[in-house]
């Protein structure tokens, strides 16, 4: 009976931290130069979850992410990331919270002049200030060997493709042991091969390291491939949401016109 009790316990809990919000944003605007991009933005993320997010070009996807970092702050509204308004945060404060958040550009960000080894290593000693080196050795070992690329640890970014790029820059987000992953086009400019290898190392690191992402993409191989739940944007607003299946059969012509 004991055990039964413990049980029940555990599986509580374990539905509590899957419901968890760690990103919750409320009545999100934000304007450039008197054009509004964001007018009327509610998002919420769970723990554990992957949130796709689709949209025409020039809707505000990239915008609302960078205000999840701080990158861009908000006209009007409510940006919480776990459960702390990122407007109200100091300098410090603020860093610290982008330590919990992986961001991955859309070309890869990595440093021309330095190795992969190097690129790996930059974070670890910079931002979290480690020295011991067997310690730094085996996260840059792991992490590579997590994205298929460990053979790559002495190349230079200039001697990879584009998806073996894609897979450092990858690396070189998860290494900090991010809760939160923020993937800007992960598939934009690779070949369909490599950009379903990039979509299936996304859910394979989804599962692996527990990450919450918001996926922002164009490519439905993608989106098809990662998302737990999806929504639509349009004119600075989300319109839809619901799983792949769902808006696939929407009645809204819009969200059709994502699936043809």
């Amino acid at each position: 009976m004991e055990t039964t009790v413990e049980n029940q316990q555990d599986q509580a809990t374990a539905s509590f931290e899957k419901d968890e919000l760690v990103v919750q944003i409320r009545g999100l605007k934000k304007a450039f130069n008197g054009f509004e991009v964001l007018k009327n933005i509610n998002l919420d993320l769970k723990r554990g979850e992957n949130l796709v997010v689709l949209g025409k070009s020039g809707q505000g996807k990239s915008v609302t992410i960078k205000c999840i970092v701080g990158l861009l702050k908000k006209d009007e509204g409510s940006v919480k990331v776990f459960n702390e308004e990122v407007a109200d945060l100091n300098d410090d404060e603020l860093k610290q919270l982008r330590t919990r958040i992986g961001f991955l550009f859309q070309n890869s960000a990595l440093y021309d002049s330095m190795t992969v080894r190097d690129n790996l290593e930059f974070p670890l000693t910079r931002v979290l200030k480690l020295k011991d080196e067997a310690e730094i050795n085996s996260r840059v070992e792991e992490v590579l060997e997590g994205v298929g690329l460990l053979d790559a640890i002495d190349k230079m970014p200039s001697d990879l493709s584009g998806g073996m790029r894609k897979r450092i820059g990858l690396a070189r987000t998860l290494i900090m042991k991010p809760e939160i992953m923020l993937y800007d086009e992960p598939t934009t400019g690779l070949d369909p091969i490599t950009s379903k290898e990039i979509s299936d190392l996304i859910l394979a690191m989804q599962k692996k390291y527990q990450t919450s992402s918001i996926i922002i993409t164009h490519d439905m191989a993608c989106a098809k491939i990662t998302a737990d739940r999806l929504v639509v944007m349009n004119d600075g607003e989300y319109i839809a949401e619901g799983n792949y299946e769902e808006l696939e059969n929407s009645d809204n012509e819009l969200v059709k016109s994502f699936f043809k």
